[in-house]
């Protein structure tokens, strides 16, 4: 898995050797908006890039109007930026403006187009998962185009909804990394993605698994118990290993063992946890929880929730209830 944010004029960044030292590999920074606004803090921001060796790309905000418009101000400014040549990722279309009529025909038209403007067949398609799932119907994210989604849960990697071209997934809006003052978007791969299938001059499928060897012996002897699959678990402010493992149905020796803790008691808000689970794993109801929200945050089906808990009305859970999955 791969780790990035992205960022405009409304972050600020101290130290970019920092960010690089937190696992940060690379950075879509906005550069424009609509048919004529650029953020004046690009340069900054791909240059501290640069100097720590963050992969920059560049991100355009879309507004409702004619496509072509935006596409020309915007491949201006990725040139302009040295945005379009080696060690970038892709450029990125932000569609999250509900004033655009018919969002599906203005993303073809401007891929189409950027692609022809820029010289750079890669592109990266950003909007909510509520988008993806009731506004858009992604026909046109054929080959080199890549999806991005933003779910925050706190699960990197894991939106609650896929799709073969899905690579990214903006798992948090608030965001803690050294190196950056106040909160940041952050964002993971999804699956078997990682970053060069997005970097220009490297964009491929991700790769396919190994296909296992034939086996010799007609008896071959008990495969092991296989490794608990674990799930990647964002700590929140306020959160104690203790707490995570009541949630999530499982011990802090099993989280403390899987995320490699030398002192369960030291953790730090933003950083990754495994939490293992398995067939039968539990979760408690916290406060404001839904089920479509609960399912969301398992990656499982809402139905089969309330399914495998005999819920005759799912609106009616209680905090401290624990559902089995």
């Amino acid at each position: 898995m791969d780790y990035g944010i992205d960022i405009s004029h409304y972050q600020q960044v101290t130290n970019w050797d920092a960010v690089a030292g937190n696992n940060i590999a690379y950075c879509s920074i906005k550069v424009t908006e609509g048919e004529s606004w650029s953020d004046d803090a690009a340069w900054h921001h791909i240059d501290g890039c640069d100097s720590a060796g963050i992969l920059p790309g560049g991100y355009h905000f879309a507004r409702p109007g004619e496509p072509s418009a935006q596409v020309q101000h915007f491949a201006g400014q990725l040139e302009h930026h040295r945005l379009t040549g080696g060690n970038r990722i892709w450029p990125m279309l932000d569609i999250e403006d509900p004033a655009i009529p018919n969002p599906d025909g203005f993303i073809d038209q401007f891929v189409r187009e950027l692609r022809h403007a820029t010289g750079v067949p890669g592109v990266l398609v950003y909007a909510n998962t509520n988008w993806f799932t009731h506004r858009l119907n992604p026909w046109w994210a054929r080959a080199d185009v890549l999806l991005w989604a933003a779910h925050y849960n706190g699960e990197p990697g894991n939106p609650g909804w896929s799709h073969e071209r899905l690579a990214l997934h903006q798992h948090t809006n608030e965001g803690q990394v050294p190196g950056v003052v106040g909160h940041v978007d952050r964002n993971a791969t999804v699956g078997t993605w990682r970053l060069p299938a997005f970097t220009i001059g490297q964009g491929a499928p991700p790769p396919a698994p190994a296909p296992e060897p034939p086996a010799q012996d007609p008896a071959p002897a008990p495969s092991p118990e296989p490794e608990p699959r674990t799930r990647n678990y964002e700590v929140r402010a306020g959160d104690t290993v203790s707490g995570i493992a009541r949630r999530f149905g499982t011990t802090v020796e099993a989280i403390a063992s899987a995320s490699g803790l030398a002192d369960p008691d030291e953790i730090q808000v933003g950083q990754i946890l495994k939490v293992p689970h398995g067939p039968g794993s539990t979760y408690m109801v916290q406060p404001g929880d839904t089920i479509i929200g609960i399912a969301s945050q398992l990656g499982v089906d809402a139905g089969h929730l309330v399914r495998a808990n005999n819920l005759g009305n799912p609106d009616h859970i209680v905090p401290g209830q624990v559902l089995t999955y």
